[in-house]
């Protein structure tokens, strides 16, 4: 299912994240697929195509929306369990409920940032010192898979690295690092990003600055608005 361009990006995806890997391997194979998957020649065929209507449009658009920290998250490829490939359209000067929240994921991961700029630190929990943060235990509603947010009880945090990605740079990161990014520069930023493993964990840990809702709303994209966000980051790229 799918054009030329989605199926060569299946099997590469097949390829280097379908073996049995640590959770290192995981994330070392998944920075060189989004590396060579964002090259803007062979992203712009890609996504040009899905715009088309190739691969899966109903499919990925239920699993497209804007995300709590404030970034639009488009399903480009579906690989189940294993993996899969997204494409994240950061706005400058905009932000959702959680923009400040520093988190970690149910699983590895990898980014590649395709162009703009992105800002990153991480950070890890210690007993005492540090920044002060209210703990939450995030977890997905299964009637709805809207975010959901469990008080944990206060926390202290300690900033251990600052960075900066440009264009061209990627990253990767284990599921359990505590990290926060937001969109560095004044143009839209656009980074590939893919989750990695088939045990993914059954929640994730939220820090924030002061009380968050409990519950946070995932509205999907219609098929239409998500065949358009499509098309409007194939023009994205063919500006760049």
């Amino acid at each position: 299912m799918g054009g030329r361009q989605v199926l060569a990006a299946r099997r590469l995806l097949a390829s280097a994240m379908d073996g049995e890997l640590s959770e290192r391997e995981f994330a070392t194979a998944a920075r060189s697929v989004v590396a060579e998957l964002g090259s803007s020649e062979r992203l712009l065929e890609l996504i040009a195509e899905l715009a088309s209507g190739e691969g899966d449009p109903e499919g990925c658009a239920r699993l497209s929306y804007r995300h709590v920290l404030g970034f639009d998250k488009l399903l480009l490829i579906d690989g189940g369990p294993r993996h899969m490939l997204r494409a994240h359209l950061w706005h400058p000067g905009t932000g959702g409920i959680g923009k400040e929240d520093i988190h970690n994921h149910r699983s590895p991961l990898a980014s590649y940032i395709v162009r703009g700029r992105l800002a990153m630190e991480l950070y890890e929990v210690r007993g005492d010192g540090g920044i002060a943060a209210d703990r939450y235990e995030e977890s997905l509603a299964e009637s709805s898979a809207d975010w959901r947010l469990a008080p944990a009880g206060p926390a202290r945090l300690r900033l251990t690295h600052v960075g900066q990605y440009a264009a061209g740079s990627s990253y990767a990161l284990p599921p359990h690092t505590l990290h926060r990014a937001w969109c560095d520069t004044d143009r839209p930023t656009l980074t590939l990003f893919l989750e990695t493993g088939s045990e993914r964990r059954r929640s994730t840990d939220v820090f924030t600055a002061g009380p968050h809702p409990g519950a946070v709303a995932k509205v999907p994209l219609s098929t239409a608005d998500y065949l358009g966000a499509l098309g409007g980051l194939a023009e994205l790229l063919r500006s760049s």
